[in-house]
C-alpha cells in the first residue's frame, strides 16, 4: 500500500502540473525555458514532495490504523501540496530557470489537491481488494472485549483483517451465554504461533495474564515485524480528541474538558448555518422534484413530521420527506413482528422492507434523500449537520443517566452512528458512540464525518 500511495502521489502531482500548463499559458517573455524543460524541473523536485508526504504521515497510517481512509488524508494532502507549492515557487525564482506565473501556480495548487486525493481514493479502492492487503490477526485475550473486537473486525471486510484465532492462558466466557471459545494456543507460545500462522497484526485485548505477563508478551513481539495494537483500559471514554503526552517518561492519555466553549459552539453553529444554506440552495431542484414525485405516488402530505428529543432535553419536530402511506402510524402494531431488533433489543423499532413504505419512499430511503429536509431543522437551530442520533421519545426514555450527556449538543443529520452502521448498531452502542462524539467534539471531526458519510451511503447503510 505504501508503494501504491507513492505512485498515486507522483501521478497526481505530474497530472496536475501538466493540466495547469495547458490551462494557463505563461507569456513567452516571462518563461526562460520551454514547457518541456519546466516539466523536467518539476519532476526533479518530486523527491521533495515525497519527503513532505512522509513527514505528514501519508504513507504510514494504513499499516498502523485499520480504519484509516482517504478522508483522513485530506488535510495532510492539503498541507503537503501547499508547502510543496510554496517551496517550488521560491525555488524556481532562486535558480532562475523558470518563472511560472502566480495564476498557473494557484491553478496547479488547486488541481494537485484534487488529483492527489482522487488518485489516493482510486488506489486504495484497487489495492484493498488484493489478497496481499489482507492481514492475519491474532487476538490476545478471550473475554467479551476480545470477542466483540473480533466480531467487529469480521463484519467490516474493508479493514482487510483476517482473524486467525485467540490466545490466552485459559478460555474466557463467550458472549450471549455461549460456550467458552477454543484457543489457538497460550500466550507463552505466541512467538511460535506468529511464525506458524504468518501473523501480521497482534491485538492485545484484556487477556487473563497478569500485568507483567502481558508486558512480556508485548516485548517478545517487538522484534517479530508485526503490528501490535493494545486495547486501552477505560476505552469507553477515549475518543478522537484524546492525546498522548508524558510526565517523566510515564505516558498519560489526556481527555479534553467535556464541554464546548462559547467560541466552539459559535464555530459549530456557523458551520451548520453555512452548510445548510448552501445545501438547500444547491439541492432545491432535487427537493422540488422529490416533492412532486411524492404527491403523484400516494395521497398525503409531502413532509413527515415527528417529535424527537433534542438538545438539553427540549423536544422538536423533525422534517423528513414522507416515505410511508399516510396512516403509517396507525398500522405500526400490524408490522411490529417485523422489527429487526424485536428479539435482541426491543427498545429500537426498525423494520427493513417495511410494507408501509411507498414505491417512491423506498427509493428515497435507499438514497437517504428523505433526510434532506432536515436542513430546515438545522437552519431553525433544532439540529446540526453532525451530531447525536435524533431519537424518538419511546427510544429516548431508555437512555441511561450517564449517556444523557449526548443531549448537550444538537442532534445531527449524520454522525458516528450513521458512518459506522446506522440501523445495524445496537441501542447501547449507539448511545456510547454519541457520548464519545459529544465529549470529544472538534470541527475537524465534523468535516471528517460528513466526508465519510458519502461512502457509507454508497455501501447502502441507510437508517430505516
Amino acid at each position: 500500500m505504501r508503494r501504491l500511495l507513492l505512485l498515486a502521489d507522483i501521478v497526481g502531482l505530474i497530472t496536475a502540473f501538466v493540466v495547469a500548463q495547458r490551462i494557463v499559458a505563461a507569456p513567452t517573455p516571462v518563461d526562460t525555458v520551454v514547457p518541456q524543460w519546466e516539466l523536467v524541473l518539476f519532476c526533479a523536485s518530486l523527491p521533495l514532495w515525497v519527503v513532505l508526504a512522509r513527514l505528514h504521515g501519508l504513507y504510514d497510517r494504513d499499516e498502523e490504523r485499520t480504519d484509516h481512509s482517504s478522508v483522513d488524508d485530506f488535510f495532510g494532502v492539503l498541507q503537503m501540496v501547499t508547502i510543496g507549492t510554496w517551496i517550488f515557487l521560491v525555488g524556481t525564482h532562486v535558480v532562475a530557470l523558470a518563472h511560472p506565473t502566480l495564476e498557473r501556480i494557484v491553478v496547479f495548487w488547486a488541481l494537485a489537491i484534487g488529483f492527489v486525493w482522487l488518485f489516493r481514493v482510486l488506489i486504495r479502492f484497487v489495492g484493498r481488494r488484493q489478497a496481499a492487503y489482507v492481514q492475519n490477526v491474532l487476538v490476545v485475550g478471550s473475554g467479551n472485549v476480545a470477542q466483540l473486537l473480533a466480531e467487529k473486525m469480521g463484519k467490516h471486510r474493508g479493514y482487510g483483517l483476517n482473524i486467525v484465532g485467540f490466545v490466552d492462558h485459559d478460555a474466557g466466557a463467550a458472549q450471549n451465554g455461549g460456550p467458552p471459545i477454543e484457543l489457538l494456543g497460550t500466550t507463552p507460545e505466541i512467538r511460535q504461533l506468529v511464525h506458524q500462522h504468518r501473523i501480521d497484526r497482534v491485538v492485545v485485548a484484556f487477556s487473563n495474564d497478569s500485568h507483567e505477563q502481558t508486558l512480556d508478551v508485548i516485548r517478545l513481539l517487538q522484534d517479530q515485524r508485526v503490528q501490535v495494537d493494545i486495547v486501552p483500559r477505560m476505552f469507553e471514554v477515549l475518543g478522537t480528541s484524546a492525546e498522548l503526552h508524558a510526565i517523566e517518561g510515564i505516558p498519560l492519555v489526556g481527555l479534553a474538558p467535556p464541554h464546548l466553549s462559547q467560541s466552539s459552539r459559535f464555530l459549530k453553529r456557523s458551520f451548520d448555518v453555512i452548510g445548510a444554506t448552501f445545501g438547500l440552495v444547491i439541492l432545491s431542484p432535487l427537493l422540488l422534484a422529490t416533492a412532486i414525485a411524492i404527491k403523484i405516488d400516494s395521497r398525503g402530505s409531502v413532509f413527515f413530521r415527528q417529535v424527537r428529543m433534542g438538545e438539553d432535553e427540549r423536544t422538536f419536530r423533525i422534517f423528513k420527506f414522507r416515505t410511508m402511506v399516510a396512516d403509517a402510524e396507525l398500522l405500526k402494531e400490524q408490522v411490529s413482528h417485523l422489527n429487526m431488533h424485536r428479539e435482541d433489543d426491543p427498545r429500537m423499532f426498525k423494520v427493513p422492507a417495511d410494507p408501509r413504505v411507498t414505491r417512491v419512499g423506498a427509493f428515497l430511503r435507499r438514497s437517504r434523500i428523505d433526510e434532506l429536509p432536515q436542513l430546515i431543522n438545522v437552519l431553525k437551530g433544532e439540529m446540526s449537520l453532525v451530531g447525536p442520533r435524533p431519537l424518538i421519545l419511546d427510544e429516548d426514555r431508555y437512555v441511561e443517566r450517564w449517556a444523557r450527556r449526548r443531549l448537550s449538543l444538537r442532534p445531527g443529520i449524520t454522525g458516528l452512528w450513521q458512518v459506522l452502521g446506522a440501523s445495524d448498531i445496537p441501542f447501547e452502542e449507539m448511545t456510547k458512540l454519541d457520548y464519545l462524539y459529544v465529549t470529544n467534539w472538534s470541527l475537524g471531526e465534523d468535516v471528517r464525518l460528513i466526508l465519510r458519510t458519502i461512502p457509507s451511503l454508497a455501501r447502502g447503510r441507510a437508517a430505516y
